[in-house]
């Protein structure tokens, strides 16, 4: 067997296998590129009519950010159209692409687009045909070189998605005015609910290292989506990112974002100044902690002069804040505004609080948040999660939209699948931001939409934002699993755009990141429809919650009802017995309900006219309540999970109509994937209906298979079964 090496068996095999890794090399699709990926046009016709529009590229450098644009387009177009674009400070001839502002380029100037351009605003961007030194041009024009940046990325986004700009003439603005990713990112590089390696910042080689080619594309990716703002690290923060040492690392991630239009956040501790300082308090309206804040901020902006500002998470889960010293959320959020003010900087104060003592955890943030309505300062924006627990498969609208009418508000959504499978399982989440978006609070009657709220179009802030959890890391394509991009794509298009509907955004990304072939596209956006609804059905159907076991949040545990605190129990959250199963937050039990608006709490009031998606959230039924089916409560939850298992199955069926149509590579990892998300789909099934039938004492519905296992089986995998997240068992929080 020594003699193995010198075979002519093994000779070929090691010559085939060299060949194999030369073309994989050469060909290999590991998804670092995302969206953009600029391939060569396959449709020869439209390549020729884009060649003809576009055969050279005027612009100027006088900017890093319009030199960015420039670069972009320069690399995509290369890539689109299959060869050199001709740069040029001068239109010449036919085929001109001119980009720029009014300041910028004179050619942009002489066609007098003020009415066009002020209606864009100060981001927004104009993309269309005209005459320039007599030839036929296509123009991006804006008032900012961030909106020609933006507008670049978006011409090159139609070209991929095969439009017709033979035509164009678009105006794009801005739903929204700050559009951030917040990273839960520690300082040892341990992610927080990060499922997609270690974080992308390597500190212990910045700020000497800040050219880092991943940094660059990061920022490309973002900007790409017009996401305009970052925060960097944890929300559960170590005080230590407010030191000298990490503010010139900061420092340096900021220039590397500053030409793609991306201001930098932090997060901070409240209790910084004690935690740095030996100071023996941290209370807001002591004058010698505001002086420490004050001139720790200017500190800040004398390291980075167009920083962002602070995100704060305070008196939530063990983190500490204002009431600590006696005192309420505005309090604490006005002094740190106070500081920043000079600087034009900004407080994002997130809403997600929660105490022990609290009866129903949902009412929490809407009683602690809606008395201080209009007390905050103008420079702060109170940061909502979309629903009134955490991030959970499905929730009702969080009542503090629309509640707070006179104090500014961000929309806080997750990209990074903490309560969806983490990296493991396919799970579009576009169909979710949609959703609270389009939840109508009725603020100002019917048409008060969470969008329009944050549009602007319905209360008079003066800052409204979306924030999206992201946690990318050092996984070649940074999320882990393929489809997580699409949900990261779909926050910024929402960002920028609150009306655009989740299906076209699953098109366009579909065609960016897969080909624009019909037999990939039907098969890839059929998934991604079906997906959330599908995680939905076989975790926690018909308005169950937190059925997760504590700590890791990836399997089911319906049957834990004992920890540190109720709300840390499943039980808390479904109230099984043998009579039914619910939450009831109408007038007989926390009457949580009142918190809506009239339209919803009247519709809330009553089982039957509460939307069956939400059912369990509202009420305790018992198992014989009769489904709009026909079916009982119970025969409806088994059907529901055995539907969620089903839909995996299709996933799988579709995603096999992609062999030999899109990359290997993706396909077999996707493929791969979604064998362990059926196989968790059915566990969770198993292991819910198995919990539910002890408690309810009923038996299955016929037709529905029996768990693979009795329930003590289920009970005992409950700690061993899954991978936990790297913080587990360790407290973590978010």
């Amino acid at each position: 067997m020594y003699r193995l090496y010198r075979t002519p068996q093994y000779l070929a095999l090691l010559a085939s296998l060299v060949l194999t890794l030369l073309c994989t090399t050469a060909q290999a699709e590991d998804g670092y590129r995302m969206w953009l990926r600029y391939d060569t046009i396959a449709d020869n016709t439209l390549k020729q009519q884009y060649r003809a529009q576009l055969q050279q590229l005027v612009a100027t450098d006088q900017s890093p950010t319009l030199a960015a644009a420039r670069a972009e387009l320069t690399r995509g177009l290369n890539g689109l159209l299959g060869q050199s674009i001709k740069p040029s400070k001068a239109a010449q001839g036919a085929g001109n692409l001119i980009i720029g502002t009014p300041d910028s380029s004179a050619n942009i100037a002489a066609l007098k687009l003020g009415d066009r351009l002020n209606a864009v605003g100060p981001e927004g961007f104009i993309i269309t045909r005209a005459k320039v030194a007599g030839q036929r041009a296509t123009v991006i024009a804006a008032n900012s070189d961030a909106g020609v940046l933006y507008g670049a990325f978006h011409l090159l986004r139609l070209m991929q998605t095969q439009s017709d700009i033979a035509h164009i003439d678009v105006q794009s603005a801005p739903s929204v005015q700050h559009r951030v990713v917040n990273h839960w990112d520690n300082l040892n590089r341990i992610v927080e609910r990060g499922y997609a390696g270690l974080s992308l910042w390597e500190w212990g080689n910045l700020p000497e290292y800040q050219n880092n080619p991943r940094y660059i594309d990061y920022a490309r990716i973002n900007a790409s989506l017009g996401i305009n703002g970052t925060v960097i690290n944890n929300v559960n923060a170590d005080a230590r990112i407010l030191s000298d040492a990490f503010l010139a690392k900061a420092a340096a991630l900021a220039e590397v974002f500053r030409p793609y239009g991306i201001k930098l956040y932090l997060s901070v501790k409240f209790n910084s100044p004690m935690l740095l300082d030996d100071f023996d308090t941290a209370d807001p309206l002591d004058p010698k902690v505001q002086k420490w804040w004050r001139e720790r901020v200017k500190k800040v902006y004398q390291y980075i002069p167009d920083f962002g500002g602070f995100l704060v998470k305070a008196n939530s889960e063990g983190q500490p804040g204002p009431q600590d010293f006696g005192r309420n959320h505005a309090d604490g959020a006005n002094m740190l505004a106070d500081a920043l003010a000079p600087y034009n900087g900004l407080v994002f104060w997130r809403a997600f609080v929660y105490a022990p003592e609290q009866g129903d955890r949902f009412r929490e943030a809407y009683d602690e948040f809606k008395p201080l309505d209009g007390k905050f300062r103008d420079n702060v924006i109170v940061q909502i999660k979309n629903g009134p627990i955490d991030f959970q498969p499905r929730e009702p609208f969080s009542p503090l939209f629309g509640a707070l009418q006179k104090t500014n508000i961000a929309l806080e959504v997750q990209v990074s699948q903490e309560y969806f499978g983490f990296s493991n399982h396919l799970a579009y989440q576009g169909p979710l931001f949609e959703e609270a978006l389009d939840a109508d609070t009725y603020a100002q009657g019917a048409g008060s939409t969470i969008g329009k709220i944050l549009a602007g179009n319905v209360f008079d802030y003066k800052h409204t934002g979306m924030a999206a959890v992201i946690n990318p890391g050092t996984d070649r394509n940074w999320t882990g699993h393929t489809f997580v991009q699409s949900s990261w794509y779909a926050f910024g298009r929402l960002a920028w755009d609150v009306g655009l509907s989740s299906a076209a955004i699953a098109d366009e990304w579909a065609r960016m990141t897969f080909n624009n072939k019909d037999d990939v596209l039907a098969p890839v956006t059929d998934i991604m429809a079906i997906s959330r609804e599908a995680g939905v059905n076989y975790r926690m159907p018909l308005g169950l919650t937190h059925l997760y076991a504590q700590g890791h949040h990836y399997g089911p545990a319906p049957w834990h009802d004992t920890s540190g605190r109720p709300d840390w129990t499943a039980y808390y959250y479904h109230q099984a017995d043998k009579d039914g199963i619910g939450y009831d937050r109408t007038k007989t039990g926390s009457h949580a309900i009142e918190q809506y608006y009239p339209h919803w709490a009247t519709q809330f009031a009553k089982p039957e006219t509460t939307p069956e998606a939400l059912l369990l959230w509202f009420h305790h039924l018992p198992w014989s309540y009769k489904m709009d089916s026909g079916r009982s409560l119970w025969q409806e939850l088994v059907h529901k999970y055995d539907t969620g298992v089903n839909q995996v199955r299709e996933m799988q069926t579709q995603w096999q109509e992609l062999k030999g149509k899109i990359d290997p590579e993706r396909f077999s990892q996707v493929e791969a994937q979604l064998k362990v998300q059926l196989r968790d789909a059915i566990y969770w099934r198993d292991a819910c209906v198995s919990y539910f039938a002890s408690v309810s004492g009923l038996a299955l519905p016929k037709g529905s298979s029996a768990p693979a296992h009795p329930l003590e089986y289920y009970k005992n995998q409950e700690k061993i079964r899954y991978v936990p997240d790297p913080w587990y068992p360790f407290p973590s929080a978010h």
